[in-house]
This record gives C-alpha cells, sequence and structure tokens, in this order.
C-alpha cells in the first residue's frame, strides 16, 4: 500500500508540474496601423467570414493602454514590442534633433549601413531594449525570425536587431526592398517577387468598392454621387494591395524556410495598416476606410486558411494588434465643443531665441526646437562663461508663459517628471522640455503635424488565438505586456 501511496504521490507531482500546453511552433504576430475597438465591434455584425470575424468569435481579446504619451508613430511599435517605455527603448519619436547639424534625422537612421535596393541608410541599432524577437532568439537561437510591413521603420522595429531578415515596400521602385542590417539581407521569396514584378503588377490595378456603396456604412456625400476610384500605384501604401502583398510574401517565406514544421519556434512578424488615403482619424468616415477593413478581414483569413492547412491550427499562435495612428478627427472634437489648437513648436524656438538676445546679447542661443523640447547653443552659453542651468530655469519660466503649455522644467527635471519621464530619453532629450495642455496639437511648422493622436489615452485592440489552451489575463492591459502573454 506504502508504493502504491508514492506512486500515485509521484504521479499527481508530475501532473502539477508537467507544462499544460505545448508551445506554438509557429507565432505571428500581426501590427495593424489604425485598427480600433469600435471600428472592429461596429462592422462585426456585417463580416460573414474571413479572418477578423474569426477573431472576434474565437479569440481572446481585450485592449491595450500606452503608459506613455503617444504621438501616432512608432514609438507605440517599440513599446509594444519591447515591453519597455520610451526612457527605456530610446524611440521617443520618428525623428530625433542633432545638435550636430541642427536638422532632423530619422531615429533608425545608421549611416553606416547600407541599404538594399534603397537609398535608406537605417538599423535597429538606436533601438535600446530586447523586442519580441530577440527574446526568441536569445531563447531558441535557431529559430527562423522574418518581418514583412509597408514602411521601413515599422517592420525594422517588428523585426528587432536579429531577426534573419526583413523587407518592407518600396512604393516609388514598386519592389521590395531591406537594409544590410540583417545577415540574410533581401530573403529569396522577396527577390524572386521584385523578379516577377508582383508589386507592379498590383499596383496597375484599379482600386475600387468591393461592394455597392449603399452597402458599406459610412458612404461620403461625395461617395454616394461617385464611388471612390485610384490607381493602385498612386496610393500603394494606404491601399488593400498593400496588405495583401505581407500577406503574400510572408506565406512564401513561410513555405520557403519551412517555419513551424519542426520543434524549434519561429516568428513571422507583420506589419498592416486599416487607414484609406482620405483617412483623416483612425473612426471609419468614409466607404473607402470601410473597404480597408473589408479586405483586410479577407487577407487575414487567407493567412489563417494556409498556416491551418500547412501546420495545422494547434501548431501556431496569431497576435493582432491595433496601433493609434490619427486618433480622433479635429473636426469631431470641435463638434462637440472641444477644438483642437495648434502649437507650432518651431515659432517657440524663435521666440525663446529672441527673448535670450534681450538678455544676453545678439547671439544664436538657440539651436532650435522639436517634439516637445527647445535645444540650447550649448558651445555659445559656455564660450560666454554663462550658467546653464539658470538659463535653462529662464527658459522654462519664458515658455509658461506660452498660451496651451502646461508645465515647462529643464531637462533633468522633466526627466524625473512623473507624467512626462516615461515619453523621454535623455540622448534626444532638449535642454528644456515642456508639456501642452489637452486639446493642443503638437506642429513643428505651419505645415507638419507631430501629434496626430489627439486622444489623451489611446487605446488599441488585441486579439489573440493560441491553438494551446492557457490562462488568459483579466481585464485590459497595458501595451508592455504582449511579451509576457506570448512567452
Amino acid at each position: 500500500m506504502r508504493k502504491i501511496s508514492i506512486f500515485i504521490s509521484l504521479t499527481v507531482l508530475l501532473i502539477a508540474t508537467a507544462p499544460l500546453f505545448a508551445a506554438p511552433r509557429l507565432t505571428v504576430i500581426a501590427l495593424v496601423d489604425g485598427l480600433t475597438v469600435d471600428n472592429m465591434a461596429m462592422l462585426r455584425p456585417y463580416w460573414q467570414q474571413g479572418g477578423l470575424r474569426t477573431l472576434s468569435e474565437e479569440a481572446y481579446q481585450t485592449t491595450l493602454s500606452f503608459p506613455h504619451l503617444v504621438y501616432g508613430g512608432n514609438e507605440t511599435t517599440a513599446t509594444l514590442m519591447t515591453g519597455k517605455t520610451p526612457d527605456r527603448h530610446g524611440y521617443t519619436m520618428d525623428y530625433y534633433f542633432s545638435r550636430n547639424d541642427c536638422s532632423q534625422h530619422a531615429m533608425l537612421e545608421d549611416p553606416q549601413v547600407r541599404g538594399i535596393g534603397t537609398e535608406l541608410h537605417l538599423s535597429p541599432r538606436g533601438l535600446l531594449s530586447q523586442t519580441i524577437a530577440d527574446r526568441m532568439r536569445l531563447l531558441n537561437p535557431q529559430s527562423k525570425i522574418y518581418a514583412i510591413g509597408i514602411h521601413p521603420e515599422s517592420t525594422i522595429l517588428l523585426a528587432g536587431h536579429t531577426a534573419n531578415a526583413c523587407c518592407w515596400i518600396d512604393a516609388r521602385q514598386q519592389q521590395w526592398v531591406t537594409t544590410a542590417a540583417y545577415t540574410e539581407g533581401l530573403p529569396t521569396s522577396a527577390f524572386d517577387q521584385n523578379n516577377n514584378k508582383r508589386i507592379s503588377t498590383l499596383a496597375s490595378r484599379q482600386w475600387t468598392p468591393k461592394m455597392a456603396i449603399p452597402t458599406y456604412t459610412h458612404p461620403t456625400a461625395q461617395e454616394q454621387k461617385k464611388p471612390f476610384a485610384y490607381e493602385v500605384g498612386q496610393v500603394l501604401e494606404k491601399s488593400p494591395e498593400a496588405n495583401t502583398l505581407v500577406i503574400e510574401l510572408a506565406l512564401a517565406i513561410q513555405q520557403e524556410e519551412k517555419m513551424g514544421t519542426d520543434k524549434t519556434p519561429d516568428l513571422l512578424l507583420l506589419q498592416l495598416n486599416t487607414l484609406s488615403p482620405q483617412a483623416t482619424s483612425d473612426a471609419i468616415a468614409s466607404a473607402e476606410h470601410e473597404d480597408m477593413y473589408l479586405r483586410l478581414n479577407q487577407d487575414i483569413g487567407f493567412l489563417m486558411e494556409q498556416l491551418n492547412r500547412r501546420i495545422g491550427r494547434e501548431n501556431y499562435q496569431l497576435l493582432v494588434v491595433g496601433r493609434p495612428i490619427l486618433g480622433t478627427a479635429s473636426q469631431a472634437m470641435s463638434d462637440i465643443h472641444m477644438p483642437v489648437q495648434q502649437f507650432n513648436v518651431d515659432r517657440a524656438a524663435a521666440l525663446t531665441g529672441t527673448y535670450l538676445m534681450a538678455l544676453y546679447g545678439h547671439e544664436r542661443w538657440v539651436e532650435g526646437g522639436y517634439g516637445q523640447s527647445i535645444y540650447l547653443n550649448r558651445t555659445l552659453i559656455e564660450q560666454k562663461r554663462l550658467n546653464l542651468e539658470t538659463i535653462q530655469r529662464q527658459v522654462a519660466n519664458f515658455l509658461m508663459d506660452f498660451e496651451g503649455v502646461q508645465v515647462a522644467l529643464p531637462a533633468h527635471e522633466a526627466l524625473l517628471y512623473a507624467p512626462i519621464s516615461s515619453s523621454l530619453n535623455k540622448r534626444h532629450a532638449g535642454d528644456v522640455v515642456f508639456m501642452l495642455q489637452p486639446g493642443w496639437q503638437l506642429m513643428q511648422n505651419e505645415r507638419q503635424a507631430i501629434d496626430h493622436v489627439i486622444d489623451e489615452e489611446p487605446q488599441a485592440p488585441l486579439l489573440y488565438l493560441s491553438g494551446a489552451l492557457k490562462p488568459m489575463p483579466s481585464g485590459q492591459l497595458d501595451a508592455t505586456d504582449i511579451a509576457e502573454l506570448l512567452f
């Protein structure tokens, strides 16, 4: 009896400590620009079938909130992929101000790395934290990791530092391109599609409504008179064909590399889009915008069907997550009597320069302004033997008198100020940092908006489908939680 009891105890112990689910052989992450919870809920009844329809019925669903300022750029991509905030991962905006030449540069710009098929010199070197792709590589050195997207920065951030390869669409040349930062260069499947002119073939098509205009939920008055029609090549990056191309290439790479067919887990990362050429917000307000969702629904459905057939549904997990880009339209805010006002950063920098001239003489005291920072001429301040901290305090007090400024602080204090500290990284922060009041839109000049997202706390939908059962968290998640959800 004692032996039997010991056996039963050991059996119970083994069952209790054994994994509750098998690790998926393939993880697919699809980051979708402009995808919103409200749009998904509104359109769900109209989808009879398709990938988004299946996900809305069968996937674990929640919303993500961002614990930092959101500008509508790839700072959200970096947060989602690293599980860190901009103060840690270093990607605060798509561009930064360089003191070397007093101009703006792409955050991922890297002159030491050549482009392949493109003149862009980009690499993930500017990203300071490990991504999901990097974590998988550390855990499984033999994993096959590929990122395919529409835009370079998003795709590189998905790929992280250690992907086998990544590639994105060059709309002007109508071909797949990449960066030499990754060991495999341009994937063979992308090279083949370039030779076969696949992108050019789709770009030569006309994009017209898939359904009769009265069938759509939000056609504009203009669309009711004359349905939208585009030459795809003229709007390639904001056309449904861009999503189709990404899905096609992803499936080609999966098949060629036999991803998800052995015990080593693989990772496929996709950047997709829901925003149409005329979209002014993330919310659907036209038939063409709705058509983007309709066709994306089919594309994701095709992706799932092919993976089900090739490797089996139980062998992969699919994560679809939205990314806020345009937020709420300015007109919509005005309609509820909360007009959006614009804060011109260039003008603020110029006025600050004039102010310091009045105090210290006719010199170039300000090098420029970008984002929510003013950059002082530190070389001149040092030459004149002036105290930098004193001038920083004077400029901060001066900016506090600007309409729309909530708070202005010297950089070393701003890095400790909770509402904005998570959004700053000292590498690119200016000498004086300011924060705008609600309802103010950040503008670089009269034409260039930086802060597209007007929402104070934008949320993003997350849909997660896994062939293996495992416990899921309840309630809303933070945008930094994706990696823990997957692994």
